[in-house]
């Protein structure tokens, strides 16, 4: 009965959802074309996230999509040769911040496998350097021809637990690589390698001010910028803002500790995107007080 009593109680609330964004068309819509128009106007009347719909569209363009049109051309790949030296190719791995990259013989056509950066350092770090082999250490490439779905690459991808592929075209040579980011950048926009995050939540904006992405991790925040928080129960900065505060902070909102004045920048109604963090030092941030 409880349960039912809760069932019936969510009922007007989804109804009420429905009529909203339905309010005015007359009938179903008959298309995908006509439920994106639908859901593109209830994002305009502040009824859908506006992320929400960004990736709502990027669900519909992906069925369409080939693997052609998000790969890394041939071009453009970066590789490993199987007659490098560990010395000669370790650097451009740590250079070009790559978790994976492929393993070549006499050129791009001749792919052996794939290098993991961790199964590198895993041997490197045992101290066995004299009897590293490439080869003992690469794995098995994965091959997938230009032509494919993308929907369909990203089951794949998600049944096997590989995360890159090797491209082919018509002929059976490389036409470049693909990996499981580029797929999901089509839904959900840019994706940052593991080996990036502060970089781009991190963007300075003249001297001793700063523009941080709100979801940058709290740990990585207060090693940037020497700040002690109390990172029990969060794990983000705006989570910590949120806290804090207690209340979900508007934008114009600031708080000041460790010398950082953090000022919510941009929110919406669910959480904040956007802080900016200004150094203003110990003593001013003691005379200001507190939250702002």
């Amino acid at each position: 009965m409880r349960r039912s009593r809760a069932v019936a109680e969510e009922g007007p609330r989804r109804r009420s959802w429905i009529e909203r964004l339905t309010r005015g068309l007359g009938a179903a819509p008959e298309s995908r074309e006509d439920l994106l128009e639908i859901l593109r106007e209830a994002e305009y009347q502040g009824l859908l996230d506006p992320e929400d719909l960004h990736m709502i569209e990027g669900i519909f363009k992906i069925s369409g999509t080939r693997v052609r049109d998000v790969m890394v051309p041939r071009g453009q790949m970066e590789v490993v040769r199987t007659d490098e030296a560990p010395e000669d190719f370790i650097p451009r791995i740590v250079e070009v911040g790559y978790s994976r990259l492929p393993v070549v013989g006499e050129d791009r056509d001749d792919v052996r496998g794939i290098l993991y950066a961790k199964d590198l350092l895993r041997y490197w770090a045992a101290e066995q350097r004299d009897q590293f082999d490439l080869l003992s250490v690469i794995r098995q490439p994965v091959f997938v021809p230009e032509s494919k779905h993308i929907d369909s690459l990203l089951h794949e991808f998600r049944a096997s637990r590989n995360h890159m592929a090797i491209v082919v075209n018509e002929f059976g040579g490389t036409a470049g690589l693909v990996t499981i980011e580029d797929v999901l950048e089509e839904i959900v926009g840019e994706i940052e390698d593991e080996f990036d995050i502060e970089a781009v939540m991190v963007e300075q904006r003249g001297r001793g001010r700063f523009q941080v992405d709100a979801q940058i991790p709290l740990e990585t925040f207060a090693a940037r910028f020497g700040a002690r928080l109390e990172a029990e129960g969060v794990d983000t900065l705006g989570g910590w803002m949120v806290r804090e505060m207690g209340h979900l902070p508007e934008v114009g909102e600031s708080l000041r500790v460790d010398g950082l004045l953090l000022e919510v920048i941009r929110a919406d109604r669910r959480r904040i995107r956007s802080i900016r963090v200004v150094e203003v030092g110990e003593a001013e941030a003691g005379a200001q007080g507190g939250a702002g």
